[in-house]
């Protein structure tokens, strides 16, 4: 139970999913627990804003592009003229965040967990203010997340809806006639992919020369031609570094990434999808003395503990990719931890997902980074237009890369494109929870037909040995 001079035992700013997760666990070790919130609704830019509203407009999009380019007719599946109600896909969206926060909501009430509506602010280290009342906890927990990182010179305005934030890119109303999207990342590609699916022009600009930042150099290369053959045009090496609205057009002025000549791109509508920043602003941690490092994040040991005695943090304000699985798995350890029990992610292994057409995945190391590391390596890569169940659904783009130390076997990373790479990379990830070799994976049998065996193959492929190419 919680001590006399607290209020609680546990208190968590932030309800996404390192807070809510955190919050649940607490209560279920018998912690007397508080989560702060100030949406109208729990499961912070996750469920609200990000990973589940993209999910339903990609799969939406996803039917609406089979129905509509033939590939159902491919298969003997007619259908008339294939129109999108976009009013109805956005309701759809809805509904499922509704259920999905909702859900949250009961398991906050089935667990005992008090939801404090509004801000916190600290006051001191064991008390916060909220909406004006304060709150004392033996532990608090910042789970506070991010939030889009502004571009200079380029003013987002999700009401009007032209020059737009990855929120903004969620609620259209319509289907842009040409969207242009800054940043060739992660969020950028997936909600790119939704309006091209459904119609519109999509022009990717992104400063560095390649896609996706951090994943291994094959699958940028391979996802720059996916991407260019499905109809996206890539303007890589580029910058924005200006941006204008008259009415329902914007003018964006771009240059090379290294300088030169300028040149202007009109469009209907702008995605600024650059990246995301920890939320640490309005949280009083002068007040407790607990500083930021250059990026701006929370620095914690290997327990999730800050530098100040009973503060602890996790998910997208510490250092580490910016993931809502990685935050989940942060917010079970630091719930375990403070209630006197082992909590600990291992951090080398988090698999990270892009949930285009096809999925992109990749684990552990890329090549580059596993060689910058000491490693000798040796790759394995299966096609998986050599893949039966690829094959016979007409999914055979991309490929299964398996990564391992050439002295031990030992696999250091996996990477793939494929049309279920996102629930393919959990086989991986597990393997190299377990410390698996290469011929670990090599020799578990796997169902066939499954895209699966794509990652068998790749394994086995690593020794030189592949049965299917």
């Amino acid at each position: 139970m919680s001590e006399a001079s607290h209020d609680y035992d546990v208190l968590i700013i932030g309800s996404g999913p390192g807070g809510y997760v955190a919050a649940i666990r607490a209560a279920q070790l018998g912690l007397k627990t508080a989560c702060v919130e100030s949406r109208e609704t729990l499961g912070g830019t996750c469920l609200n804003v990000g990973c589940i509203p993209s999910k339903a407009l990609l799969h939406g999009s996803e039917l609406f592009e089979e129905a509509h380019d033939g590939t159902l007719a491919k298969f003997g599946v007619r259908t008339g003229k294939v129109t999108i109600d976009v009013s109805t896909l956005q309701g759809e969206k809805a509904s499922a965040v509704k259920e999905l926060t909702g859900g949250i909501e009961f398991l906050f009430k089935k667990n005992k967990v008090d939801w404090l509506k509004g801000r916190a602010t600290f006051v001191d280290s064991h008390t916060v203010e909220v909406a004006g009342k304060t709150h004392t906890a033996r532990d608090i927990v910042i789970a506070t997340g991010s939030s889009v990182t502004p571009l200079p010179g380029v003013e987002v305005d999700n009401a009007k809806g032209v020059i737009v934030d990855s929120t903004g890119a969620l609620e259209l109303d319509r289907v842009p006639e040409h969207l242009v999207v800054i940043g060739g990342g992660v969020i950028g590609l997936e909600l790119g992919s939704v309006w091209r699916r459904l119609g519109a022009k999509v022009t990717v600009v992104e400063f560095l020369d390649q896609l996706l930042p951090g994943m291994d150099g094959d699958v940028r290369k391979e996802a720059a031609k996916i991407f260019k053959k499905q109809g996206m045009e890539l303007r890589l090496a580029t910058k924005v570094t200006k941006a204008s609205q008259r009415g329902k057009t914007a003018t964006l002025t771009l240059e090379p990434a290294a300088g030169g000549k300028a040149e202007t791109l009109k469009a209907d509508c702008v995605l600024v999808a650059i990246g995301r920043r920890p939320n640490t602003e309005d949280l009083g941690l002068e007040k407790i003395g607990l500083e930021l490092n250059k990026r701006g994040q929370i620095e914690t040991d290997h327990a999730f503990r800050t530098k100040i005695d009973g503060i602890w943090a996790v998910g997208d304000v510490v250092p580490g990719p910016m993931l809502a699985h990685k935050a989940e798995d942060e917010g079970l350890a630091v719930a375990e931890n403070i209630a006197g029990s082992t909590g600990i992610v291992n951090h080398a292994v988090i698999p990270g997902v892009v949930y285009t057409m096809p999925e992109i995945a990749g684990v552990g190391l890329t090549e580059d980074a596993a060689k910058e590391a000491g490693h000798t390596v040796k790759c394995g890569k299966f096609p998986m237009m050599a893949n039966s169940r690829a094959k016979t659904n007409r999914e055979g783009d991309g490929f299964v890369k398996v990564i391992a130390d050439a002295a031990t076997d030992r696999v250091l990373g996996v990477w793939m494109i494929a049309s279920v790479a996102g629930t393919m990379i959990a086989q991986a990830a597990q393997a190299m929870e377990f410390g698996a070799s290469s011929e670990d994976i090599a020799l578990t049998c796997h169902a066939h037909p499954t895209h699966s065996e794509a990652l068998k193959e790749a394994a086995m492929a690593v020794t030189g040995k592949p049965i299917h190419i």
